[in-house]
């Protein structure tokens, strides 16, 4: 017996047909999107990987160097005259008659030291030399009587000799007697701690009562001698100021400061050239300057802090650059350019050291476009993206600080293409 077939088979067969069919379209075309957009996003992450590769820089063009070089350096002021004062002899202290700050004249008595033991000394010097006084009148007038008997045949010319000589020995006993006592009238004066000059009593480290040692000064608990008084002159005062290795050529008869004081805000002092020690110190490499400047009005006191601001002549026609753009290396001492895009290392040679920039001796010209900022491990042939300078860390334009030479300026950055608005060095 024949089977007949379904006729609505047939229709449902090509209709699952179709769907399967449908089904696969949309799954290749989901499937080719995602590679497509994956493919895209590859792309754009691999320009974006070697984009962040190259390192970003900034471009600066050497300038030329300060006209005028500015130096700040720290000052130590001193008196014009100062002594400390120390006892000459032993003693107690009886009396003091000028305190901290006093203004004092030449003689003026400062303090009394009592020396009962110097004093008894003082009286039998000046006995003894009675004593030796007198013995020299005798022997004068034997020697006389001795050399009237001379002619005759009372005496022998040996006892008259004599008796010349013991005159003259006693004549030699007076001298030395009266230098004794001229000692310890020396010692008496210096009972009287007088000033040594006009100025102001600047210490006082003595107390009535106070054991004082000949030669030493005021015993302290530890047993360890120290100045009575200390008297300076402060109608002058002289400015010591230790002036760099790389300064020193400026040093002459015309050099000249301006200082300030932190205690005088907005004040400022002329100091003229006094003197220099024409040596460098082997530990810091700068030589001693002595400058001197008026103090009519008292208001410098020694041992202050001061700066001392020297102006002194440039070479603007040598290039400087900043002290940052420079890469040191075992091959010496260089920097970095940019030629399309790719780092070029020159060796450079450098110069004085201003603080911020550095002279450049040899190597650049003006026209060159250095790197402002270079790392470390920048190697000839890098390659580079240059951009703007960053505000207030490496940008060049902001204002040149006073004591440093003006900062070079810097270079346009390039086109977001990668090429430079004005051209890479060629």
């Amino acid at each position: 017996m024949t089977q007949h077939q379904n006729p609505g088979a047939e229709p449902n067969r090509k209709r699952g047909r179709l769907v399967i069919l449908i089904v696969l379209g949309i799954a290749l075309l989901v499937a080719a999107w995602g590679i497509l957009t994956r493919s895209v996003h590859y792309s754009s992450l691999e320009k974006e990987a070697d984009d962040n590769a190259r390192a970003r820089v900034s471009l600066i063009n050497p300038q030329p160097g300060p006209a005028v070089r500015h130096l700040d350096l720290p000052a130590n002021l001193a008196a014009w005259y100062q002594a400390p004062i120390y006892a000459q002899v032993s003693g107690y202290v009886k009396m003091w008659y000028k305190d901290y700050g006093a203004h004092v004249k030449s003689g003026d008595l400062l303090a009394e030291i009592s020396t009962p033991s110097l004093d008894a000394q003082y009286e039998a010097a000046k006995a003894n030399y009675n004593v030796v006084l007198a013995r020299y009148k005798l022997a004068v007038i034997t020697a006389k009587r001795w050399a009237d008997l001379r002619d005759t045949q009372a005496v022998s010319r040996q006892e008259v000799d004599v008796q010349a000589a013991n005159a003259a020995a006693q004549k030699a006993q007076v001298d030395q007697a009266q230098h004794e006592v001229e000692r310890f009238e020396a010692l008496e004066n210096f009972k009287r701690i007088v000033a040594p000059f006009d100025g102001i009593v600047t210490s006082r480290l003595v107390n009535v009562g106070d054991y004082v040692n000949a030669g030493g000064g005021d015993l302290n608990s530890r047993g360890n001698a120290s100045e009575l008084f200390t008297v300076a002159d402060t109608h002058r005062m002289r400015v010591f100021v230790s002036v760099p290795q790389d300064y020193a050529a400026v040093i002459s008869d015309k050099l000249a400061a301006k200082l300030t004081l932190p205690q005088f805000p907005g004040r400022v002092y002329d100091a003229s050239f006094l003197a220099t020690a024409q040596a460098f110190n082997a530990a810091t490499r700068t030589v001693t300057t002595e400058l001197e400047l008026s103090n009519e009005d008292g208001s410098l006191w020694p041992d202050s802090y001061a700066t001392a601001h020297f102006t002194a002549p440039g070479e603007p026609g040598v290039l400087i650059v900043p002290v940052n753009s420079l890469i040191f290396r075992a091959q010496g001492t260089q920097l970095a350019t940019v030629v399309d895009n790719h780092v070029h290392l020159i060796d450079v040679k450098t110069g004085i050291n201003y603080g911020m920039t550095i002279q450049i001796l040899g190597g650049i010209e003006a026209k060159d476009q250095i790197v402002a900022n270079p790392t470390a491990d920048m190697l000839e042939g890098d390659e580079v993206k240059v951009v703007a300078a960053t505000r207030g860390y490496n940008d060049a334009t902001a204002a040149p600080r006073k004591n440093v030479a003006p900062a070079p300026k810097p270079v346009a950055p390039e086109d977001d293409d990668g090429g430079n608005e004005n051209g890479a060095r060629r």
